[in-house]
């Protein structure tokens, strides 16, 4: 198989970055199915896909037309047949291995034996559910960065068992769709840019847990110094407060570590329980639509924030 023999993607899994992987392999020709078991969740990601688009648009990224074609070539199911003429499957599940293993049994079962199995892992290693897959050959990391069609690195990580023939297949696919890949030499949890943040995010997560400074002040420090449009906990905003919990709760399992599980017990309480996921709930670290971090005056400490 060739780059240009991918015609239908299939992504499992319609959060925030299903959505947007979706939308930016039907923006390059794609026909694309987006499946998850909740109706609800796939609501959620038309609404928001078609936000996107009309972003885009509205940014003269896409023509009117280019936009309207795009998001006819996504199809929103509930149904696992659906992939069964896929060629190309890509999963964007909560970050446990055994969901992710559980997922890639099931659609191994329908999938052609041509089918090449990719994973959107930001912390996970493919070697830990390659088996799993049944195309051990045919499986490699292929993780993309939010926004998917600003951010537009993708990361090609093979494990031991992957193919060679399929790293380059990723990687001729990746340039299709407008992305720039990034071949990893090994297996290495949170690739390169995952790896650099995270030690970013802990750093900021003890500033504002020791008293240091704000959420805020960590942000706008940040923002000035390293001339990034987002701070640390703006962008977990955009990835979403669910997403970090289930990184942190992985972190915890795997570890056994105790201070990593009562961080992110501490952390369930305080954002996920109370429904503060971020962007995608309208709070999280800030409220949205209108985050203190985008107002004019927020860099020079002028803007008027909102309370907590």
């Amino acid at each position: 198989m060739k780059a240009a023999d991918i015609h239908h993607v299939f992504v499992v899994g319609a959060g925030t970055m299903g959505q947007q992987i979706a939308l930016q392999c039907a923006m390059h020709g794609c026909d694309v199915n987006l499946y998850d078991l909740a109706p609800d969740a796939l609501q959620t990601a038309r609404t928001r896909i078609e936000g996107y688009a009309a972003q885009l648009a509205g940014r003269q990224r896409l023509t009117e037309a280019a936009s309207r074609q795009a998001l006819s070539r996504i199809r929103y199911t509930t149904q696992p047949e659906a992939a069964a003429t896929a060629d190309l499957l890509s999963e964007s599940v909560p970050e446990d291995p055994e969901l992710k293993g559980r997922v890639f049994a099931q659609f191994n079962a329908i999938c052609t034996p041509r089918t090449i199995f990719t994973t959107d892992t930001s912390t996970l290693l493919p070697s830990m559910f390659a088996a799993a897959t049944g195309r051990p050959a045919q499986f490699a990391a292929f993780h993309f960065h939010t926004y998917v069609w600003d951010s537009n690195l993708v990361d090609v990580m093979p494990h031991p068992g992957t193919g060679p023939e399929v790293v380059q297949l990723l990687s001729d696919f990746a340039r299709r769709i407008g992305q720039v890949p990034l071949v990893l030499k090994k297996e290495s949890a949170g690739y390169v840019v995952n790896a650099i943040l995270g030690a970013i995010n802990e750093a900021a997560f003890r500033l504002v847990r020791d008293g240091v400074a704000s959420v805020e002040d960590v942000d706008r420090a940040v923002m000035i110094v390293m001339k990034m449009a987002t701070g640390p906990f703006a962008s977990l905003d955009v990835v979403g407060l669910d997403t970090v919990w289930h990184i942190m709760q992985s972190k915890a399992s795997l570890s056994g570590d105790p201070e990593q599980q009562a961080a992110a017990d501490r952390f369930k309480a305080q954002y996920i329980d109370k429904g503060r996921l971020g962007v995608k709930s309208g709070h999280g670290f800030y409220t949205y639509p209108d985050p203190a971090y985008a107002r004019p005056g927020f860099l020079t400490g002028e803007a008027v924030l909102p309370a907590p």
